[in-house]
């Protein structure tokens, strides 16, 4: 047995470590390190609750809408109010519009530069994937920044500035959106769907929503251009399919909600392979392979007290499980709760893989832009955007949302106006947790085992599809 360690990753966000156990060139057993604490749920505690909308967005700067959504649901609940309709809306929009740049900077940046490595010049396709994806030289970056940048310009319209606003409040969205405002914003969704169109599916959004199988997906990709009919090309090539399987069992806690429901809902992919409700109560944190002293399991009333000096630990990350289970979060995780009729049928098949996630956040990234366009729409603006805020009285509250990279949760205990206790468990944090006490590996570590490494060792490019496949965020997994 020979043990090998890769990190710190490239092109993830935020400080990674692999530890690997390989034998005869198979990955057996697999350790995932969050090398880096950052401590915001004790910068939190002892403020004022509503401190929270200033500072918990500043765990991540491309994730920071998430954050503050996050902890605007978490003093709505203490204030017992809803938001309004148009907060609702507007929020949905923004918080989109960073979740889809995230799915683009994923395929374009992080992701599919790998696949212009030298390892895999011997491929037919290496010369076009290079000349496309490689990094910082290649051609997709050119057509997939600028889009980027456009469809963020959503945020300066709706909260002011990005990243770290403050317009996402309890009651709503703190600025109002005038009729010339809306005219941008449909500009703006309009050059996002387009670019979709033109670049990433070389169809309309609507034809490739309604692909409903993965049969129908090898039809439709035959003798097509686009991003996306690339990578599914060189991904049947490499067989990505059976590339970094995950546990079987997902879960959402509901996206972009509004008066009449949400976009995507709540849900768990349970191990009967059905949709189940979701058991918020069974939610629990390990830390006994974390650098945390115990604590209560249930986040409510747990504390993080850091112990860099645990025996057996290895991770900053802690564990967190449902009902006694790691789970698996993200797009995909999202539309196979929401029922969507490919995601269905791929993961039927073959379970979460390599390839099954990035077509689930490309599918998602076509859902949510027709989403953007009927939310701007859907605007009334001679209504409020925000409702008035309330005293929040001692207790326990929680706010649950889906950021990029899946479900994120915050949990805030207040007492005498004050800030008791702020528990965080971030969408890597799920994926990316270290081993529990029954030694049972987070998603990451299950997705690694079986790996075949050959002589490559630490230099083994399917180690880093895996790792890439989930989208790591490690600077909120150790905010």
């Amino acid at each position: 047995m020979t043990r090998i360690t890769i990190g710190p990753f490239n092109r993830v966000e935020g400080d990674l470590e692999v530890r690997l156990d390989v034998e005869s060139g198979r990955v057996m057993r697999a350790e995932v390190t969050a090398p880096l604490y950052r401590g915001f749920e004790q910068i939190l505690e002892g403020r004022p609750p509503l401190d929270a909308l200033a500072l918990a967005p500043r765990i991540c700067g491309i994730c920071s809408v998430s954050q503050s959504v996050a902890a605007a649901a978490a003093l709505r609940d203490a204030m017992s109010i809803e938001a309004a309709p148009n907060g609702l809306l507007a929020t949905n929009i923004a918080h989109a519009a960073e979740n889809a740049a995230d799915h683009l900077t994923h395929f374009y940046i992080f992701f599919m530069p790998d696949f212009a490595r030298e390892a895999y010049a011997a491929h037919s396709w290496h010369s076009e994937t290079r000349e496309r994806f490689a990094a910082t030289r290649g051609s997709a970056a050119r057509d997939a920044l600028p889009a980027r940048a456009r469809l963020l310009e959503t945020m300066g319209i709706i909260a002011g500035k990005w990243p770290h606003s403050l317009a996402f409040q309890p009651g709503g969205s703190t600025r109002a959106i005038d009729l010339g405002e809306r005219v941008r914003l449909l500009s703006i969704t309009t050059a996002f769907r387009s670019f979709l169109e033109r670049v990433v599916f070389a169809d309309s959004l609507e034809n490739v929503l309604a692909i409903a199988s993965a049969d129908e997906l090898d039809s439709w990709r035959d003798g097509r251009g686009g991003d996306f009919a690339h990578f599914l090309r060189l991904a049947d090539s490499l067989a990505l399919t059976g590339l970094g399987r995950g546990t079987g069992l997902m879960m959402s806690y509901g996206a972009y909600h509004g008066v009449d429901g949400e976009l995507f809902p709540r849900g768990l992919f349970g191990p009967c392979a059905t949709i189940e409700p979701l058991p918020l109560t069974q939610i629990t944190e390990d830390v006994s392979h974390a650098w945390m002293r115990d604590s209560s399991a249930d986040p409510a009333h747990s504390s993080t007290v850091p112990d860099p000096d645990k025996p057996a630990a290895y991770s900053w990350c802690k564990a967190p499980r449902l009902s006694g289970q790691p789970i698996e979060v993200g797009a995909i995780a999202r539309q196979t709760v929401a029922g969507q009729a490919l995601i269905t049928d791929l993961v039927a098949r073959d379970g979460t893989n390599v390839r099954s996630r990035v077509i689930a956040r490309l599918i998602e990234t076509a859902r949510i832009a027709l989403a953007m366009e009927q939310w701007t729409r859907a605007l009334r603006l001679s209504e409020p955007f925000c409702n008035n805020a309330r005293e929040i009285p001692d207790g326990s509250y929680v706010g649950l949302v889906e950021a990029a990279r899946g479900s994120l949760g915050h949990w805030m205990a207040v007492s005498q106006g004050r800030i008791e206790r702020y528990q965080i468990i971030a969408p890597t944090t799920w994926n990316f947790s270290p081993r529990d006490s029954f030694d049972v590996g987070g998603p990451l570590e299950q997705a690694l085992v079986g790996t075949d490494v050959g002589d490559a060792g630490p230099r083994a490019v399917a180690i880093q599809h895996i790792v890439r496949s989930f989208d790591p965020c490690m600077v909120c997994t150790a905010h």
